[in-house]
């Protein structure tokens, strides 16, 4: 099915809508939240809790990209349940690691104030991605929006995990610069 005929089902608050979004969209969901969890379990509860928040939010939004408005959905929540768990202990996996990476070249996002700031600092990061060439992108993306492992990454382009720490590394450096020079770095 198509995502405007999907994103049609939720605006009549047809319940097809879920059937038609776990059958399209399942799979992607639960990998999201497979790699920052790292539970099959919690992955799946994650991507209902992703049907769920797109059922109270359809209306009134209406995403143009259905697939990157789910995965949203599945990343914020599986990051909120990530949270929950890891308060009392440190660590937690890939998706601890990669924000902690990220972090060198993001303020902690509690410290933003406000939603304009957040939206500025979105679009910068979103500018500097659109900068890179299309595979330093597409690793950055995979390690920091999807959780992948170096590993994962360096399996999937063939190139050694050594050559992918690097890149990141430098891509990260390269972003701190970015941010620096737009006043949106304050580390």
């Amino acid at each position: 099915m198509d995502d405007r005929d999907i994103v049609a089902l939720y605006w009549d608050k047809s319940e097809r809508a879920l059937a038609e979004t776990q059958a399209k969209y399942g799979a992607y969901c639960r990998s999201i939240a497979q790699r920052i969890l790292g539970s099959g379990e919690d992955a799946e509860e994650c991507a209902a809790d992703a049907w769920l928040a797109a059922w109270n939010s359809i209306p009134p939004h209406r995403p143009e990209n259905l697939s990157t408005y789910l995965g949203k959905l599945t990343r914020r929540i599986a990051l909120k349940r990530l949270e929950g768990r890891t308060a009392a202990r440190r660590g937690g996996g890939e998706a601890a690691l990669s924000l902690e990476e990220l972090s060198e070249c993001v303020s902690d996002t509690r410290s933003v104030e406000s939603a304009l700031e957040e939206k500025q600092l979105a679009a910068a990061i979103s500018a500097y991605l659109r900068g890179l060439p299309a595979i330093k992108r597409q690793v950055f993306v995979l390690r920091y929006w999807h959780a992948c492992s170096v590993r994962e990454i360096a399996d999937r382009f063939g190139f050694s995990e050594t050559k992918v720490a690097n890149m990141l590394s430098r891509t990260r450096k390269g972003l701190r610069q970015y941010l620096e020079k737009e006043d949106l770095y304050h580390g």
